[in-house]
């Protein structure tokens, strides 16, 4: 008797069309809260140290750090915002309203649209650094990826606004019950677009770098040069540049990890229900933002030394700036 009580308690007693409780067991709910507090702090503390040695240290001022820059700021406001939600979410309730509903949901779509035209802008980086090296410097400049990291995070928000235009205008259309979240977005068209777009397009540019990658490590092993000097130069830009496309390969190969699991249910042609439900797959994709950070300080020399001068306060210093880190 005491469970068909609990179980039909209401969300908000006095209305009669409120959502029911599911109460789970408080050591349950304790783990859910700690997990995502560590990895929302995680996240946040780590792409912040990628944000703050990518800005402050001239050394890192290039064109691909500008994007590993943006990918970070993106990643930052997941950490920041949408994991703190993510436990709100995770009550069996939602408290604060439709319309606050709707809003919260647009701030993760720009970040995940941002990340998807970010890995994007990256391959497309790495394929013209290993694919077309004597025209990098003229093909790639600042100013270019300045104007296409801008256009990234504008594309990000009217693409989304549009898309979640309905749910914004009509809050709480889908609910079933009062005291819900859920949001229903057209899962053919995001899946195109968000997705089976980007991640192609993602795949065909790093297939063709490995292609060249590969018969560039052969040929360097083999010697084949017709000046020593000139030969021992190009060499030495193209390990560092092969070293890059590498390191970005297994950023994009865990972001594709991340990310495929939430579409994977587009492909049964339904739209996709985003709501309250708490779900592995959306674990999943939020950990990317954590994870990124993590690669880079396994792959990359200057980012452990630039937390060092960080976490040190030597980034304090008179001309800190001007450190050597690569």
């Amino acid at each position: 008797m005491m469970e068909t009580l609990e179980e039909a308690e209401l969300c908000f007693p006095q209305i009669n069309t409120s959502c029911r409780k599911h109460t789970r067991p408080q050591s349950e709910s304790m783990l859910i809260y700690i997990l995502l507090s560590f990895v929302s702090l995680f996240t946040v503390v780590l792409n912040l140290l990628v944000i703050v040695s990518i800005s402050h240290f001239r050394q890192l001022h290039t064109h691909t750090n500008l994007l590993l820059l943006s990918l970070a700021v993106s990643d930052f406001l997941v950490g920041l915002i949408v994991m703190p939600f993510q436990i709100v979410l995770a009550e069996p309730c939602w408290l604060l309203g439709d319309l606050l509903c709707n809003l919260y949901y647009f701030v993760p779509f720009i970040t995940v649209t941002a990340s998807v035209v970010n890995m994007v802008l990256i391959s497309v980086d790495r394929y013209v650094a290993i694919c077309d090296p004597l025209h990098y410097s003229t093909k790639i400049t600042k100013k270019r990826v300045r104007v296409c990291v801008l256009l990234c995070w504008i594309y990000s928000v009217f693409y989304n606004f549009m898309f979640l235009s309905d749910n914004i205008k009509q809050p709480g259309r889908y609910n079933s019950c009062y005291g819900e979240c859920v949001i229903i977005i057209i899962g053919a068209v995001d899946l195109v677009m968000s997705f089976i777009l980007p991640i192609s397009t993602i795949v065909v540019l790093y297939l063709r770098v490995f292609v060249v990658a590969v018969s560039q490590a052969r040929a360097m092993r083999s010697h084949i040069t017709a000046v020593k000097l000139q030969s021992s130069l190009t060499v030495t830009v193209k390990k560092s540049e092969l070293k890059a496309a590498r390191t970005l390969g297994v950023v994009v190969a865990v972001y594709i990890m991340c990310y495929c699991p939430p579409y994977c249910v587009s492909l049964t042609g339904s739209d996709i229900t985003v709501g309250s439900t708490k779900d592995f797959s959306i674990f999943l994709l939020l950990s990317n933002s954590c994870l990124n950070p993590l690669i880079y300080a396994f792959f990359y020399p200057w980012f452990r030394k630039s937390v060092k001068l960080i976490v040190t306060l030597e980034i304090l210093q008179p001309n800190s700036c001007e450190a050597s880190l690569l």
